[in-house]
């Protein structure tokens, strides 16, 4: 009778979604001296299981792992089993597709388990066949076979991936573009997308530092941290007014912010006023800025948000020069500007702070970022922490770095990468280069005529916040006109006044949005 009240009580479990029946997760009866009772567990939302570690007959204990699966929203979730007990249906296979509601997995739990063999014989060992069959079961070439024939982004996609980050390693490695970040990104594609090692699941390593360091927004400030600590405000101290062409060359994140809503009408891509945003900060030429806007607004383009941001970073030499040039004749490069003047040690330390107060004051939002950025500063003027300083500016920021470039690596998988909307994101990003540095030479020419002292345009392309990348590259194109004309001090004005134009923006819309 008891036998025959449990299975109807499976039965019911079972048919509850079908008959529309609210059935609860567990229903308990007593047999004798021990408690029983049914755990049935229904898809929370519409999910892919990518993993599942038990099988019908198998014992489970509180807490032991039972799937991992794969939301609607593209995160990933582990199924834990919330009391002892034994499979008694398990309808989850790796890879499948269920519905939000759909009847996954029926627990029988029991108070006692008992497991093994009471009469003591050794199970038979499998024949070598089968012991070979096993091990090529284990092999990553199995695994992408398998998971291509259920998803194409768990075969074909994750080689596409690899040879991906390979193309990030040959681009750092031989090509010198950006190389402290983009080996330790591609490197992290590869580690990402090898089948069955785990690296980016739920207890990995390359899921718990993607966690732990970009989910958070900690590495992101301590890379502008570091920057803080090897950047000289002198430059734009002595010549105040090129703050303005750091403010003008922030022109293309706003302009690709709007780009971005207009992609909304090709199909295939759909991107809301946050992914918006987040792409839009791309134009401001500072990595760690987009990465920490990016894992705020839109987690899910954090990956092609970061790989855009840092190889138009590295590709600031090849974009910039044709603008500056088409923008400028040549008598406007020619210009020659006023010696900068001397400027003390007490400005220098006041400079950090007064910024600083005036952000807290008015744009609270961005305080994280100017924050770090304006602390390290002041650790490098003061003069008396220089094994702070020198740690801040080689030991954190490079092990930063590492953690960092392989977090991001951790986000370039198959399903978030291999689509229109990355192609967009790529597009977008070479527009908002082209618009930040043409608004910024565009200033520079206004400011020139109205500016009793000469100003050379060139150095408006410097306002995009690639330091120190963008003032040597207007210091080169200048030297072409006249190779008597040294403008990379004048650069670094607007150059370090873009990066902290780009954390003001980045603060505007995490507080508008």
């Amino acid at each position: 009778m008891l036998n025959r009240l449990r299975l109807l009580l499976i039965a019911l479990a079972l048919l509850a979604p079908s008959l529309g029946l609210a059935m609860p997760g567990m229903m308990n009866f007593m047999s004798g001296a021990n408690q029983r009772g049914i755990v049935t567990f229904s898809a929370p939302d519409d999910v892919q299981v990518l993993k599942v570690y038990v099988k019908k007959g198998d014992h489970v204990y509180s807490g032991d792992k039972m799937a991992l699966m794969k939301m609607a929203d593209g995160s990933k979730s582990e199924v834990f089993a919330g009391k002892a007990g034994k499979v008694h249906l398990m309808k989850m296979t790796p890879y499948m597709h269920a519905k939000k509601g759909e009847m996954l997995a029926v627990v029988l739990t029991e108070g006692i388990i008992t497991e093994g063999s009471a009469t003591g014989e050794s199970k038979k060992l499998a024949d070598v066949a089968t012991l070979f069959k096993s091990l090529y079961h284990t092999t990553g070439i199995a695994a992408l076979i398998a998971g291509n024939k259920l998803d194409w982004t768990e075969g074909y996609g994750r080689v596409i991936m690899v040879i991906v980050g390979g193309l990030l390693l040959y681009l750092g490695i031989f090509r010198g573009f950006e190389p402290l970040l983009l080996i330790p990104m591609g490197f992290g594609a590869v580690l990402a997308n090898i089948p069955l090692a785990g690296l980016n699941d739920p207890g990995g390593l390359l899921y718990m530092l993607y966690h732990v360091g970009i989910t958070t927004g900690v590495f992101p400030l301590l890379i502008f941290m570091g920057v803080g600590a090897m950047t000289d405000f002198g430059p734009m101290i002595a010549n105040p007014k090129t703050a303005l062409l750091g403010a003008a060359a922030q022109l293309g994140i706003f302009t690709t912010l709007l780009g971005a809503l207009l992609l909304n009408y090709i199909p295939g891509i759909s991107f809301n006023l946050r992914d918006a945003a987040s792409i839009g900060i791309i134009g401001g030429a500072d990595g760690p800025t987009a990465i920490f806007l990016a894992s705020q607004l839109s987690p899910r383009l954090l990956g092609s948000i970061a790989v855009a941001a840092y190889s138009y970073m590295a590709l600031v030499p090849i974009i910039q020069p044709p603008i500056m040039r088409l923008l400028t004749s040549e008598e406007d490069r020619k210009i020659k500007m006023v010696q900068l003047r001397h400027v003390s040690k007490v400005e220098k330390i006041m400079l950090p702070l007064v910024v600083l107060g005036i952000c807290g004051l008015l744009l609270p939002s961005a305080a994280p970022l100017i924050g770090m950025f304006m602390f390290g500063n002041l650790a490098r003027v003061v003069g008396v922490i220089d094994r702070l300083s020198n740690t801040i500016q080689n030991a954190m920021i490079n092990t930063v770095t590492i953690f960092l470039g392989l977090s991001v690596g951790s986000k370039l998988s198959a399903d978030k990468f291999l689509n229109l909307e990355t192609l967009g994101i790529l597009l977008l990003g070479a527009v908002a280069f082209s618009v930040g540095t043409g608004g910024g030479v565009m200033m520079a020419k206004l400011m020139n005529k109205l500016s009793k002292d000469p100003i050379n345009p060139l150095i408006g392309a410097a306002g995009v916040s690639a330091v120190p990348m963008a003032a040597r590259v207007v210091n080169k194109v200048g030297l072409e006109s006249d190779s008597h004309n040294f403008l990379l001090m004048h650069a670094m004005g607007p150059n370090v006044s873009g990066v902290i134009g780009s954390a003001v923006a980045a603060g505007v819309l995490l507080a508008l949005l």
